[in-house]
């Protein structure tokens, strides 16, 4: 192994509460188990990129808010980043509404000013470097435009990109033949339509239900591993994050879906996103 993983995405807060169903128009209901923690797409999946051992740059826009702010740039030290860029946009940094059912499925609403300010000079400096053995690794969080910056430099300069379009924005559809990789949930994946099919490979995620990998034309499913799920959150994270570090440690497609999904189901059995994360022992085994 000699490359690594550029992140390029969001950075903020999550408010996870347990809500018994969703509230109606109008109606308020009652959270229970509230708690504050690091969060965002591309910080999740930063983090567990970090956690299978290889290095990882990781780029995304921090807020004016200097509690908020500052508190999140600790817990990315801590978690072992190799390299950190961490513009200081003039917005309030992102944060995340987590409500999660009893049956551990999940509703999130988040706020995007920060990510969405994030232009191609805040990236500058993440792709600098791009060498053909790195893997640069989009969500859905940053303005397109820049989005199809960072695909068309990843591609310029021959590393794999993977594009995780979410949350999805229209005009989306018009990026996937630009990445490597793109990886969809159900709902993601009818919003690309048949633009899904651009890239070289795409994976559609199906909870319980395992995935689907569609190849040069061949289309192969992988079960999901049994399990009692507490809360989906980060489930999503865990395995975009695992997929770019096993494609940095050489692993075939396949072989990195098979690690992914056993990140993805250990996340679902414990409650939250960043904190039910798989640890860097946990994935240890896996990549040695």
């Amino acid at each position: 192994m000699s490359g690594r993983v550029v992140v390029i995405g969001n950075a903020g807060l999550d408010l996870r509460l347990d809500v018994s169903r969703l509230p109606l128009p109008g109606e308020t209901l009652i959270g229970s188990g509230g708690a504050w923690a690091p969060g965002g797409k591309g910080l999740n999946q930063a983090v567990v990129a970090a956690r299978c051992g290889v290095p990882v740059c990781f780029c995304a826009p921090l807020g004016q808010d200097d509690g908020q702010a500052d508190g999140i740039k600790r817990q990315l030290k801590a978690a072992g980043i190799a390299e950190l860029i961490l513009p200081r946009l003039p917005h309030a940094t992102d944060f995340s509404l987590l409500m999660v059912l009893p049956n551990g499925e999940n509703s999130i609403v988040s706020t995007s000013a920060c990510s969405l300010a994030m232009k191609r000079t805040h990236v500058k400096a993440a792709l600098r470097d791009l060498l053909p053995r790195d893997v640069v690794l989009l969500q859905g969080n940053l303005p397109l435009d820049t989005t199809a910056h960072i695909l068309d430099a990843a591609r310029r300069q021959g590393a794999t990109s993977i594009f995780n379009p979410a949350p999805f924005w229209p005009g989306a559809e018009k990026l996937v033949g630009r990445c490597s990789v793109v990886i969809a949930n159900r709902v993601e994946a009818d919003q690309l339509g048949n633009a899904i099919h651009d890239a070289r490979s795409a994976i559609v995620t199906l909870g319980a239900e395992g995935c689907v990998l569609v190849k040069d034309g061949q289309r192969r499913s992988f079960a999901a591993e049994a399990i009692k799920a507490v809360d989906t959150t980060g489930c999503g994270d865990a395995f975009c994050g695992v997929i770019a570090a096993a494609l940095v440690h050489g692993r075939a497609i396949e072989g990195a879906i098979a690690l992914a999904q056993k990140a993805a189901a250990l996340t679902a059995t414990r409650p939250g996103a960043f904190d039910a994360l798989p640890t860097s022992q946990e994935l240890a085994s896996h990549f040695q």
